[in-house]
């Protein structure tokens, strides 16, 4: 298990993400109301505090963990610091430094720190995975109803600002970057996990999560242009069946039985939008029927506004947007395929936990029981 240099631009290309995301979209709330639009800008600014605060949460949450397990006490600085937004901009400070030590400055001495009690790689990777782990929530609790919604307020006004086309472009850059960041992340804090190496297997798995998304995002967004109603009754429908999976599934990541609870909320909305493993099982039947459900849903959303052709939806824009859905939907399910038939690191060999090895698991291995694939 080693850092690399490789890991540290990561980071530091995450953090940029992250920043350059969150202006985006407070620059975008603020012209929605200069503009009048006091709908969008609450509902834009809205999605960012909402995005926030739950990380933030999750953070602390993570950091008292962190601070019992070292037999230290909870400063209530940290507390205000999280309560203030400032949680994940201290965990990249710390993990930058802890990372440029490590990869630039400490390869000549890692065996004598290997041989103490801590290892500076371990200590690096595990903070870059905590980091990884907060921005998948971040991005999917807030960047995916942002592309949503500026999908539906471009197609509703049938022209875009610049400020619009900036948040488009920075969301499916930011989820393409946060989910495929994590996945590697991921297996390489976890020793016993195969690495996602190569470029083909990263943009391969990039691209099926990618495309899967954007169909399914303007899907909801004709959706919403039918019936807003409807498309809020079938989001919300599809939050509880995912929030009661994770019942089902009994999860593990949270030590407290309310950030468990806020924890299977979250993951509830997450597979609103994509399939994730939250157990670490064997899942090949439920993603099956998870992605025959999307395509059907997809193909009825489609079939209907073809049926029932709205006055006040662009004209002009309906069959491009058709044949994006489409293809993209397409495209999705053919990455997927071959991303599982040829490029997942498992594909092999199958080493799945059973029950009696993960309660033997040890606990403080928080990465073990987050989302995989």
């Amino acid at each position: 298990m080693k850092y690399t240099k490789c890991n540290f631009a990561m980071s530091v290309f995450g953090i940029m993400i992250y920043v350059t995301d969150l202006v985006a979209d407070i620059l975008l709330s603020v012209r929605y109301f200069h503009d009048g639009q006091y709908v969008f800008g609450v509902l834009t600014l809205s999605f960012v505090l909402c995005g926030t605060l739950i990380v933030q949460c999750f953070s602390y949450s993570w950091l008292k963990d962190d601070l019992k397990k070292a037999g230290q006490e909870s400063e209530y600085y940290f507390l205000l610091l999280h309560c203030l937004q400032g949680g994940v901009f201290t965990r990249y400070w710390f993990a930058l430094r802890k990372g440029y030590h490590v990869g630039f400055k400490h390869s000549s001495r890692t065996r004598s720190f290997m041989e103490g009690q801590t290892d500076p790689h371990k200590e690096a990777i595990d903070a870059a995975t905590d980091l990884s782990m907060l921005r998948l929530f971040e991005t999917y609790l807030e960047g995916c109803p942002q592309l949503i919604l500026q999908l539906y307020a471009f197609l509703e006004r049938g022209q875009a600002n610049l400020s619009q086309y900036a948040v488009i472009m920075i969301s499916c850059c930011a989820i393409s970057w946060s989910t495929v960041d994590y996945q590697v992340a991921l297996r390489k804090s976890l020793p016993d996990k195969n690495l996602l190496g190569g470029l083909c297997p990263k943009l391969t798995y990039l691209f099926y999560k990618l495309f899967t998304l954007l169909s399914w995002a303007l899907s909801v967004v004709l959706l919403l242009f039918m019936d807003v109603k409807v498309a809020l009754f079938l989001l919300l429908f599809l939050w509880i069946m995912g929030f009661i999976w994770a019942f089902i599934q009994q999860t593990q990541f949270c030590n407290s039985l309310s950030m468990e609870f806020l924890y299977r909320i979250v993951v509830g909305f997450i597979l609103v939008f994509t399939f994730f493993n939250i157990k670490g099982q064997n899942t090949k039947c439920p993603m099956s029927c998870y992605y025959i459900v999307r395509v059907l849903g997809t193909l009825g959303i489609l079939t209907v506004f073809w049926a029932f052709p709205l006055s006040i939806f662009n004209s002009d824009y309906f069959i491009p947007i058709s044949a994006t859905i489409v293809l993209a939907l397409l495209l999705g399910i053919i990455f997927l395929t071959v991303y599982y038939g040829i490029f997942h690191p498992n594909r092999n060999a199958e080493t799945q936990y059973d029950e009696t090895d993960r309660n033997s698991a040890q606990r403080d291995c928080r990465m073990r029981y987050f989302l995989m694939h």
